[in-house]
């Protein structure tokens, strides 16, 4: 059973957290302001357009260069379940996890999703299903104790489940 399903939004590679979030940004306090602002170095439709419960798809590397928390929060924020990429900039899967964002790599299998097809994703075993195509890839699932932080939010709300359980 999928975790997450929905339609896609799609990048290539080396997507830097410079385009992610773009530096001049970076003042507004605001998360849901900031994030109006999410890809529009690289995509000026998919701030507006993003629907809760979509989720973006990547090549190689997305999230690299600067270690800024506010680029998987921007996406979080702006709705997007999950990440599948072909890899991830370390900082950026670890930031990703911290806040709850969902990530999985699923590797050169990535090339056979494209823009317009639906996904669906099973963290625990790492299989991603090309609801469009009817092909499946298996991916990198997480560690148990990764998808319950992921499932709690973000590393902050694990720790306070832990503290108070």
């Amino acid at each position: 059973m999928a975790d997450f399903q929905g339609t896609i939004w799609r990048y290539g590679d080396n997507v830097d957290t410079d385009v992610i979030i773009p530096a001049r940004y970076l003042a507004i306090a605001d998360m849901a302001e900031l994030a109006e602002h999410a890809m529009e170095d690289i995509d000026t439709t998919f701030a507006p357009n993003v629907k809760a419960g979509e989720i973006m798809v990547a090549g190689k590397n997305f999230g690299c260069g600067s270690s800024r928390e506010h680029a998987p929060a921007v996406i979080k924020e702006k709705g997007i379940s999950c990440i599948v990429a072909d890899s991830f900039a370390r900082i950026f899967f670890r930031n990703a996890i911290n806040i709850g964002l969902p990530v999985i790599e699923i590797g050169e299998a990535v090339e056979r999703i494209q823009e317009g097809h639906e996904i669906a994703v099973e963290m625990a075993t790492g299989v991603v299903h090309n609801v469009t195509t009817g092909e499946s890839y298996q991916g990198t699932a997480l560690p148990q104790f990764v998808q319950n932080i992921a499932k709690a939010g973000g590393l902050v709300n694990f720790a306070k489940t832990r503290q108070d359980g």
